[in-house]
C-alpha cells in the first residue's frame, strides 16, 4: 500500500536577532561593485550604506593575516603563483585593484589589522571567513582569532569567525572561546549538525540552494542562527527571508 504523505512541517517563528547585525551582509566587501578584500571595497560598501561585511583571511608565509580568497594570486592581484610563496612585505607591493578596473589600480592587498581599525572607527560588523592555505587549518583559526582578540575594541560589534574548515574553527576556539563562530557548509551531509554543536557555533553559513523549512527547523531547535550565501536575486532573496533566513550574504543586492 502507499505511504502516507508527512504531514508538512509547521511555518517557522522569526529567528532572533544577532545583537544588532543588518540583515544584509557584503560579500568580501563590497561584493562586485568593487575590488574584492581590499579595504577599497569596505569604504565603498561603507558608502553605499552596508554596515555589514563578510571576507577572507589567511596567513602569509610569514604568518601575517591578510585577506585573500584564492590560494593563488593571479585571479585578484598582480602577482604571480601561490600565495603561501610570499612573506607580508612581498604581499604588501601586489595590485589588488586593478583586475577590477582601472579607477581601482594601485589598491594594495588589505592586512586584517587595517581592517580591523575600519571596523572599529565606523563601528562595522565584519564575519572573516578563514580560509587557510593547504595545511594551515589549525595556525589559521588560532593566529586570527587572537588577532581579532587584540585587534577589535571592547565595545565594538564582535567578529564573527566562519570557515569550511572545521579544524580551523576548533583551533580558533581553543585561542578565544569568547568569539562567536559558524560552520559553513555547500553540502549536507550526515552529521553536520552535530558538528556545529559540537564546535561551539552559534550558527551556520549555508549555500542557500540548501535552505528549507525542515533545515530551518532543525537550526531553530538548537538555538543556530542561519545565514545564507551568496544571493544575488531578489526573488530569491525574499523567498528565503519568508522562510525565515537569519541573513543574507549578497554581491548585489541590500542596501
Amino acid at each position: 500500500m502507499p505511504q502516507p504523505e508527512p504531514s508538512p512541517l509547521p511555518p517557522l517563528p522569526p529567528l532572533p536577532r544577532l545583537s544588532g547585525w543588518p540583515r544584509w551582509i557584503a560579500h568580501r566587501g563590497a561584493g562586485r561593485r568593487a575590488p574584492e578584500n581590499t579595504l577599497a571595497a569596505f569604504r565603498h560598501g561603507w558608502q553605499l550604506g552596508y554596515r555589514a561585511f563578510e571576507c577572507d583571511v589567511k596567513l602569509s608565509a610569514d604568518g601575517e593575516p591578510y585577506l585573500l580568497h584564492d590560494d593563488t594570486l593571479e585571479r585578484t592581484t598582480s602577482g604571480q603563483g601561490p600565495a603561501a610563496a610570499l612573506d607580508w612585505a612581498a604581499l604588501s607591493r601586489l595590485d589588488a585593484g586593478a583586475w577590477c578596473g582601472s579607477g581601482w589600480a594601485g589598491e594594495p592587498p588589505t592586512r586584517l589589522a587595517a581592517l580591523a581599525a575600519f571596523a572599529n572607527a565606523e563601528g562595522l560588523h565584519v564575519n572573516l571567513e578563514l580560509k587557510p592555505l593547504p595545511g594551515q587549518a589549525e595556525p589559521t583559526g588560532r593566529t586570527v582569532a587572537g588577532a581579532v582578540r587584540r585587534l577589535w575594541h571592547p565595545g565594538t560589534p564582535a567578529a564573527w569567525l566562519s570557515s569550511f574548515q572545521p579544524p580551523a574553527l576548533a583551533a580558533a576556539a581553543a585561542a578565544a572561546p569568547e568569539l562567536p563562530r559558524a560552520l559553513l557548509l555547500d553540502r549536507l551531509a550526515p552529521g553536520w549538525l552535530a558538528q556545529a554543536q559540537a564546535l561551539g557555533c552559534q550558527g551556520v553559513v549555508l549555500d542557500h540552494r540548501l535552505v528549507d523549512t525542515e533545515v530551518l527547523h532543525g537550526l531553530q531547535a538548537q538555538g543556530l542562527a542561519c545565514w545564507v550565501y551568496t544571493v544575488n536575486e531578489a526573488a530569491r532573496a525574499e523567498a528565503l527571508w519568508a522562510l525565515g533566513v537569519d541573513r543574507i550574504i549578497t554581491d548585489t543586492l541590500g542596501p
